[in-house]
Parts: C-alpha cells; sequence; structure tokens
C-alpha cells in the first residue's frame, strides 16, 4: 500500500493542468501593448506571463508584477505591485494599471493577445522577437 499512494499521487498530479494564461501561451513571450481602447499606444509597455498565476512586465515607468489565477479565458488581476521609480509618466502608469485591473478576459490568437471586458474595454498586445 505505501508503495502504492506515491504512485497513484505522482499519476494524478499530470492531470491538473495550469489552467491559467500561462498554460496556454508560452511563458518567454513578451508581449508589447500597441493599443488601449482602438487608440495606438506609444512606449514600451509590456505584459508577461513567467508562471502560473503571475504576470509580469513594465509599466510607462516602472517594473510590475501581480497575481492572475482566473483560468483561461477568464483575466483577474489582484495584488498589483511595482517598483517605485519616479518619471512624467506616473498619471499614464496609473491609468495602465486601472485598465489592466479592469480587463475581464483574454485570447491569445498567433502573435496577438487581447485583453477585454463586458464594458467595451480593450489592451491589444502583440508578441515581441528578440526580447
Amino acid at each position: 500500500m505505501r508503495i502504492f499512494l506515491p504512485f497513484v499521487l505522482i499519476l494524478l498530479s499530470g492531470c491538473f493542468k495550469d489552467e491559467t494564461i500561462s498554460g496556454f501561451t508560452d511563458t518567454t513571450t513578451v508581449w508589447q501593448l500597441v493599443e488601449i481602447d482602438g487608440n495606438r499606444t506609444e512606449g514600451p509597455v509590456t505584459l508577461e506571463f513567467p508562471e502560473e498565476g503571475r504576470i509580469a512586465g513594465k509599466g510607462p515607468c516602472n517594473r510590475y508584477f501581480a497575481s492572475q489565477t482566473a483560468p483561461y479565458p477568464w483575466f483577474e488581476v489582484s495584488a498589483i505591485g511595482s517598483t517605485k521609480m519616479a518619471c512624467p509618466n506616473l498619471r499614464a502608469e496609473a491609468a495602465f494599471f486601472s485598465t489592466l485591473q479592469a480587463m475581464t478576459l483574454i485570447e491569445v490568437s498567433g502573435d496577438t493577445l487581447l485583453l477585454s471586458n463586458d464594458s467595451g474595454g480593450s489592451m491589444v498586445f502583440e508578441a515581441q522577437e528578440g526580447v
């Protein structure tokens, strides 16, 4: 019986796939923001999915990180933290974080990642090569 239990646990562990976006995209891909609500954006704002349940990236001023544990295609960001470097774009950064937290759905299609919500809000990211 003692030998059987570890074997069963190993078999069962393979049944629990990462159901967050991290399980459906390459965790090394860097996604660059190109559009918010139909408006083109400037600057290197990024989004990454480095491991199950986590997001990270670069905002208009600072590096950031947060939890994202909703199963794909749902998206729910919580506990956003960031570095605290001063820059002239802090207002844009606050707006970016607010918009990111308002997104509820995520879709990946090739080199495009779309975040959206029921209010019609959207954020479009493109996969970056060689980043």
